[in-house]
């Protein structure tokens, strides 16, 4: 306790402070009776040492000498009964006390020393134990309300009570799990922190007060909340000092039920996740035995069987290959969970699965996607950054086109996918690339280039010479005749000939591949050729 206090106790009555009267507010956590010589070598910090000072009578150096050692070792202050053997104290030492603001006492003749001994430290434990009984009762208080199935939130909700201020919880990275603010404006400068990486604790500190510029008189007091492997934030809306020490301990009460209700929840959590994560990799590898299983299992995960959604698939960029199974699993689960905090500042209900080296988001789309499109690549954006920040980790996005129900997810994780890796291939980092639908040239240039050609020359081996003009006018006949969808008078109008011409020319036509043109097999067999020949070079169509 301070020493202030403790000298209101009636065993210091007829005590004078004759100097150092600015350490009053020194903290006493012990008092010492000593008349040794070599009392200096006994010294304590936050000591109230009392003497008859017998042994200092005709030695004001050794005096001297002995207020500094305790200024140095934050010792509370020296009481000296001067009318034993002082009969006053010397100036030079009432100017050093003030110097060093040791407070210097004068204690009375009566009572005794060890009456002074006894009694101050008996009100110091008795004080001691009526905080340490309040922080038990706040202990079995919050403990009850876990117990209870009422979590956290009460937790905080009673401890705000006891306090009187504001009181909530923030995951490792500032976001607020629960309770409520005073300061709307709280939450986005925490985020500001955040992004610029600023130590808000520095373990292994109790705690940690601070301000921000904006609102110098709205101080934050932040305690750690220990789990495994990470750390959260119990945030009072108060300044709060260190000698404030019973409500201290009332609050590390709350910060230690808080943290084994966490434990429990991280552990629900990671099971729940491992369950979450093998029915996709299921889902995805098509290993379920029918679509009513997958719907079933879906629906107990809170997806809904007719839900459009639109799927993400993020990975590292790089990687280091040199981590072990553990450790790469460490650092996945630790970036999963950052992934799902950030998740929460979307508007978007957005669902994270793991696959391999893959981190899945699956979006419920319930609007249209062009009227979410834009704040959902942005939340993407702002994802990476803080994963860049805050874990050092790159992680590069491929967006699916949306999928009409969630049977369709398959197809959306490969259009993702295939994004992610065209986007890779080109040799960036940090990208959100969307999925594009593959149009029928982009298509073609993926089959090799000789059998492109070996397929252009079977389908017009009748029409190869094309000096004819008969046949290039009947190849020119059958290509609009095509693309007008086999609508006769369309051809002829853009043709600029008779309806009975086209006909007329297309039996031709008929005559030379020896098939119907009304079949539709060779229909598109020959729009395939068409498209082959406007990507084959002229000087191999003309040879």
């Amino acid at each position: 306790m301070k020493l202030e206090e403790l000298l209101h106790i009636p065993v210091f009555n007829g005590t004078q402070i004759v100097a150092g009267n600015a350490g009053l507010e020194r903290e006493v956590l012990t008092v010492n009776m000593m008349d040794a010589p070599d009392i200096i070598t006994f010294l304590k910090p936050n000591e109230l040492l009392i003497t008859t000072a017998f042994h200092f009578k005709d030695d004001l150096p050794s005096l001297l000498l002995l207020i500094e050692e305790m200024g140095r070792q934050n010792c509370s202050g020296l009481g000296i009964k001067t009318k034993r053997f002082l009969g006053t104290l010397p100036s030079v030492l009432i100017e050093r006390a003030n110097e060093l603001a040791v407070p210097l006492l004068e204690l009375p003749v009566e009572p005794s020393l060890g009456d002074i001994v006894n009694k101050s430290l008996s009100h110091i434990l008795d004080v001691r134990t009526h905080e340490l009984h309040n922080a038990m009762q706040a202990h079995r208080q919050f403990t009850h309300d876990i117990m209870k199935g009422e979590g956290t939130v009460k937790v905080l909700l009673d401890l705000s009570n006891l306090l009187k201020t504001p009181v909530f919880l923030l995951d490792p990275h500032l976001r607020l799990l629960a309770g409520k603010p005073q300061r709307q404006t709280l939450t986005a400068e925490l985020d500001q922190l955040m992004s610029e990486r600023c130590l808000v604790l520095s373990p292994p500190s109790t705690f940690s007060s601070f301000s921000f510029l904006k609102e110098e008189r709205s101080v934050l007091t932040l305690f750690p909340v220990y789990t495994y492997q990470q750390l959260h934030y119990l945030g009072v809306e108060a300044e709060l000092s260190s000698k404030d020490r019973s409500t201290i301990l009332t609050i590390e009460q709350a910060a230690n039920v808080i943290a084994f209700d966490l434990m429990k929840e991280q552990a629900l959590n990671q099971n729940r996740r491992r369950i979450q994560n093998e029915f996709f990799g299921k889902f995805i590898n098509g290993s379920f035995s029918s679509a009513d299983e997958i719907i079933s299992r879906a629906r107990e995960l809170g997806l809904p069987e007719s839900q459009r959604y639109i799927c993400a698939v993020g990975q590292l960029d790089g990687g280091d290959k040199s981590l072990s199974f553990m450790q790469y699993k460490s650092d996945q689960d630790r970036i999963a969970d950052h992934i799902v905090s950030e998740l929460r500042t979307f508007p978007q209900t957005i669902r994270l699965f793991l696959l391999d080296k893959h981190y899945v988001l699956l979006m419920l789309l319930t609007d249209e996607w062009r009227e979410v499109e834009t704040s959902f690549l942005q939340g993407l954006s702002r994802l990476q950054d803080r994963l860049q920040t805050h874990n050092e980790a790159s992680l590069s996005f491929g967006v699916s086109s949306y999928a009409q129900q969630l049977i369709h997810i398959p197809v959306s994780y490969k259009e993702a996918s295939e994004a992610l890796y065209f986007g890779g291939m080109a040799g960036r980092c940090r990208f959100v690339e969307l999925y594009q639908p593959k149009e029928v040239p982009e298509i073609l240039r993926l089959i090799p280039y000789a059998h492109l050609k070996k397929f252009y020359l079977e389908t017009f081996q009748a029409f190869i010479d094309e000096t004819i003009k008969d046949h290039r006018l009947l190849l020119q006949t059958l290509s609009v005749y095509l693309e007008t969808h086999c609508q006769l008078a369309e051809t002829a109008k853009r043709l600029y000939i008779h309806r009975n011409t086209v006909i007329y020319r297309l039996e031709k036509c008929e005559e030379l591949l020896g098939r119907s043109l009304k079949d539709p097999e060779e229909t598109l067999r020959l729009r395939l050729a068409f498209r082959i020949k406007a990507l084959l070079p002229e000087h191999e169509l003309r040879e």
